[in-house]
């Protein structure tokens, strides 16, 4: 069957050919037929297509690149092409599914400019996503180019409303910190908005293509041999095009042009469709098209970690505090404790090794905060100047190594030049010889790196929750964007949200400061629908009196590493309803961000004819801003239909076989 597939694809792939001579017209097709990229070379320019059910979602749109040997934007002449089925499996831990059989056709055009130099464009069209690079070979004696910028674009159809988050300026926010992908979403948004800044929109952007479905794009497979892109302001007549880092980032030292050895690729750009959400939930393209880089030095456990700063600030570090949240982790069963910024000043480096001891003692393990600048910010925490380079790096993790230590949170990186992709690898490969797993902060988005790099857990990459302990607004906001992200931001990567807050107030005492506008069991179904290998559960000591017994019982059971995803219900930045499996527990999570009770009918066919645990939140009694978390049980139809109601900012779990 597979052999047939091959012939056809590559049959259709000739009989355009030969009816298109020099204007090449080459379609190639998803293994299920549904989704068809057309290629095309009219006046020597190279565009693609993308259909998904005959319905037109990504209209003909500019291919190639300019660099500084050649133009490989026009002149371009189709000098042949080949066609391959891949079909291959892999596993994979700590993500939204352990093991991925990715089967696609791939379509490889092989082009040369007016010069004669050659381009290999590429083509990976699987059931649900559409991947696409450009590939170089030494162009004779010429075994080196400089990359000045792509053509590379998007076309949407003009219905198309966004889902997107604006890059910001080089080197404003705080302590000159930007960029670093924490900017607001909007929903719902015509693409004739201009950006905030004017320099378009990160990676992942999600569009929706009114009544014909979802668009995806993104990017992966980005190392040290390329620049982290972004996507220009949409134009009417190319759309958005893919862009390079700005030269003012890394406070303008280092090119924003990308140098490239030959033969070399660049990342792949994908396109992830569907006539519904779920392809854009489930997708696990960021990780089909990219390989492990090198082996594990260990074997990195998931797990879930405390946090004093997110809710006590930099005031909670010192030792006392952190034994208190170290007891806290111990008592919920928790693998890690995070001591964030300030801790070789306020705690040192003789006591921290006996914190580490101390903690190790109680079943649990330390991670450790750490600056990770140079010249391309002015955030003054401490520790710095121990990661931005190899000799200082490796002594210090040694170090870390020497005291029990098992991961590190690197915060405030300065852009997405080359150089710095760089370095994100070198702290990575680093830290794996010192079995040391990493959390990045301040930072870009992660483009395949869960499974590039074996010890790599997530980035932050968002307006994460320290904002909403920062910020009544993002507080009243956060339904709103936890609602959101399972269909752009963490559906494409692990996403270090900074925690489930069980504090009703955004204070140490729980008394003062502004409220937490979600309820007790949203908070808890985030810490399943919020995907990353280490999770945080922001609880404070506090809690473990405060919160019922069945709470904190759910709280200390769940998984962060999951074999399986699937989305069952939801809108962006309305709602969501996702069932994750760990083993033979099914766990089905929702999310409420409006402001009125939501009723589903949902399938849960996991559960069919069986009575699981459902948490819902009780109505907000008159007067109050929100009800309290209870637990019930609930009758699944052998069917496999259950009807829940979700309260406003609230939450939904329904838990099975544990």
């Amino acid at each position: 069957m597979m052999i047939m597939r091959k012939l056809f694809v590559a049959i259709t792939v000739m009989i355009a050919v030969a009816f298109g001579a020099q204007a090449a017209d080459l379609t190639v097709e998803s293994p299920d037929g549904r989704i068809v990229v057309s290629v095309e070379t009219a006046g020597g320019r190279p565009t693609y297509a993308v259909t998904c059910d005959g319905r037109q979602m990504v209209e003909p749109s500019a291919l190639g690149l300019k660099a500084d040997i050649g133009d490989f934007t026009a002149g371009m002449t189709v000098r042949g092409h080949s066609v391959n089925v891949i079909d291959t499996s892999y596993k994979m831990s700590g993500t939204k599914t352990s093991a991925v059989h990715y089967r696609a056709n791939e379509l490889n055009v092989e082009m040369e400019n007016a010069k004669h130099q050659k381009m290999t464009m590429t083509f990976r069209v699987s059931d649900r996503d559409v991947a696409f690079r450009y590939s170089f070979p030494q162009q004779g004696e010429t075994a080196s180019m400089m990359i000045l910028g792509e053509a590379t674009a998007f076309r949407l159809p003009a219905k198309t409303t966004t889902f997107i988050c604006a890059q910001s300026d080089p080197m404003i926010g705080w302590k000159r910190t930007k960029p670093s992908y924490e900017e607001t979403y909007k929903a719902d948004a015509p693409m004739t908005d201009r950006s905030q800044y004017g320099r378009g929109y990160t990676f992942p952007c999600l569009f929706h293509v009114g009544d014909d479905g979802w668009v995806l794009v993104s990017e992966t497979g980005t190392d040290g041999r390329y620049a982290g892109c972004h996507l220009s302001d949409y134009d009417p007549t190319s759309g958005y095009t893919v862009a390079l880092p700005m030269a003012g980032e890394n406070n303008g030292n280092g090119t924003a042009t990308v140098g490239m050895a030959l033969p070399g690729s660049t990342p792949w750009r994908t396109v992830t469709v569907g006539t519904t959400l779920a392809p854009i939930a489930e997708t696990t393209v960021a990780y089909d098209l990219v390989v492990q880089r090198y082996e594990p030095s260990e074997q990195y456990r998931p797990g879930r970690y405390t946090w004093s700063w997110l809710v006590w600030q930099d005031n909670s570090i010192n030792y006392d505090d952190q034994v208190r949240f170290i007891d806290l982790a111990s008592a919920m069963g928790y693998e890690y404790c995070l001591v964030d910024n300030w801790w070789d000043k306020n705690i040192g480096r003789d006591r921290m090794a006996g914190l580490s001891r101390y903690a190790q003692s109680k079943g649990v393990s330390l991670m450790l905060w750490y600056n990770s600048n140079g010249y391309w910010s002015d955030a003054p925490q401490t520790p710095k100047q121990c990661m931005n380079t190899v000799l200082a790096r490796r002594r210090e993790m040694a170090w870390l190594k020497s005291i029990g230590v098992k991961g590190i949170k690197v915060d405030f990186f300065g852009g997405d030049k080359q150089q710095t992709m760089q370095l994100y690898e070198d702290i990575l490969s680093d830290a794996n010889d010192f079995g040391l797993q990493v959390v990045f902060h301040g930072c870009t988005l992660p483009r395949g790196w869960e499974r590039m790099y074996p010890n790599f857990v997530a980035s932050e990459a968002v307006l994460a929750s320290e904002n909403v302990y920062f910020d009544d607004g993002a507080a009243r906001r956060e339904a709103f964007d936890l609602s959101l992200h399972p269909f752009c931001r963490n559906a494409v990567a692990s996403m270090d949200w900074g925690g489930t807050i069980m504090n009703r107030r955004m204070s140490r005492d729980n008394k003062s400061r502004h409220p937490r506008y979600t309820t007790d069991v949203f908070e808890m179904a985030a810490s399943v629908v919020v995907q990353t290998r280490v999770q945080c559960i922001a609880m404070q000591p506090n809690n473990l009196a405060e919160l019922s017994p069945e709470v904190l019982g759910f709280l200390r059971s769940v998984p962060t590493a999951w074999d399986e995803t699937r989305l069952v219900d939801g809108y962006p930045g309305r709602y969501v309803v996702m069932a994750r499996r760990s083993g033979n527990r099914w766990i089905v999570a929702g999310l409420n961000a409006t402001d009125r009770p939501l009723t589903l009918t949902l399938p849960l066919g996991m559960f069919a004819g069986q009575t699981v645990d459902c948490y819902t939140d009780t109505p907000a009694p008159k007067g109050a801003m929100m009800g309290e978390a209870q637990l019930k049980k609930l009758k699944v139809g052998k069917n496999g239909t259950a009807k829940v109601t979700l309260q406003p900012n609230g939450g939904l779990i329904v838990d099975g076989n544990r």
